[in-house]
């Protein structure tokens, strides 16, 4: 009897690391961060250039309490980019990243409600998403439809708030000692 409790502590132990703590995922205060800066400063786009990735640029396109959507890429032209940054067409950076970056160097988040990513969407709530060079991943919770293991799924989301959360800092970062104003 003893034995049979152990095994099944153990069982419980050992999926209970299934599921990512909210207090655990990284990106879910930061996207609280950047939305209330967007909201501060009334604006609804914003780019700027990748202080960790010479040549890149992040750009993100906010929906208010509905999406927000961020693109991280390098581009052919990067002087097209400054040019437009220097105007502050935060819309057109973000464009040109989402459509015309450097094969193989972008990555891209949809942030669903904008209030970071959710290892899993609650109830009807679409889930949230991240496209890369080599992966695209949806956090719908179905790791077992995508035929893929529980830890993989993990894994694959883990990364994804790993990297959402370096972009959403250096967003954040720039938008604080910026001025704003979008055309």
């Amino acid at each position: 009897m003893v034995m049979r409790l152990a095994l099944v502590a153990l069982s419980a132990l050992m999926v209970a690391p299934a599921a990512v703590r909210a207090q655990d995922v990284k990106s879910v205060e930061l996207a609280k961060q950047l939305t209330g800066l967007l909201d501060q400063k009334k604006i609804d786009a914003f780019a700027t250039p990748d202080a960790q990735n010479p040549g890149a640029f992040i750009a993100t396109l906010y929906f208010p309490g509905t999406q927000l959507l961020v693109v991280s890429a390098k581009y052919s032209a990067p002087g097209l980019l400054a040019e437009l940054l220097a105007r502050k067409d935060y819309r057109a950076v973000y464009a040109e990243l989402t459509s015309a970056s450097v094969p193989g160097s972008k990555i891209f988040v949809n942030d669903v409600y904008a209030n970071g990513l959710a290892i899993k969407p609650n109830g009807s709530t679409p889930p949230d998403s991240i496209e890369s060079a080599a992966t695209q991943a949806t956090f719908d919770g179905a790791w077992k439809k995508a035929k893929i293991a529980e830890a993989d799924y993990i894994k694959s989301f883990t990364d994804a708030d790993a990297a959402y959360t370096r972009v959403l800092q250096a967003l954040i970062n720039q938008l604080k000692t910026a001025g704003t104003s979008s055309h």
